[in-house]
């Protein structure tokens, strides 16, 4: 015998059943990665760079260049 879900009705429940996830057929972001930040950067830059690793070379090189007491920081 096949089993069927149990509908609870929730009178405050204002999501359509289309919505309704069923959290074990998720699949985990395969581009997430813990402590990672994503920034914005002008097109014209990313035409000048191949990689975000180039990027990330580039700009810790800069800020290895900075005063310790620097603003920017």
């Amino acid at each position: 015998m096949k089993k069927t879900k149990k509908i609870i009705e929730d009178p405050n429940d204002d999501l359509l059943p289309e919505y309704e996830i069923d959290y074990k057929q998720v699949k985990r972001n395969p581009y997430y990665h813990k402590n990672r930040t994503f920034i914005e950067i002008d097109e014209e830059i990313a035409k000048t760079f191949k990689s975000s690793e180039n990027i990330n070379k580039i700009l810790k090189s800069i800020i290895k260049s900075l005063p310790k007491s620097s603003a920017a920081m």
